[in-house]
């Protein structure tokens, strides 16, 4: 499974997201750090870093914020506020 999305740029090419990398930024945007992402995938924090790396250059961005943000608003992952208002 792949999860696409029109670019941000006037490029025509879609963003594309593997499988993994979605469940990746997933984790990093509920706000796990990469070693608990890795642990929670069974991978190395080098591999999730990885996937990171290949995220921030398809979706043309430089932090997991960048990340979380254009994900989001290109529909490629849901918005979940974790915050209450009391």
């Amino acid at each position: 499974m792949i999860a696409t999305a029109p670019s941000l740029t006037s490029s025509p090419r879609p963003v594309r997201l593997t499988k993994r990398e979605v469940e990746v930024l997933n984790l990093i945007a509920q706000g796990h750090s990469s070693r608990e992402a890795a642990e929670a995938l069974y991978v190395s924090k080098r591999t999730v870093d990885f996937h990171l790396a290949n995220i921030y250059d398809k979706l043309q961005v430089s932090n997991r914020v960048q990340a979380f943000r254009a994900a989001t608003r290109l529909g490629l992952i849901p918005f979940e506020p974790t915050m209450r208002v009391f």
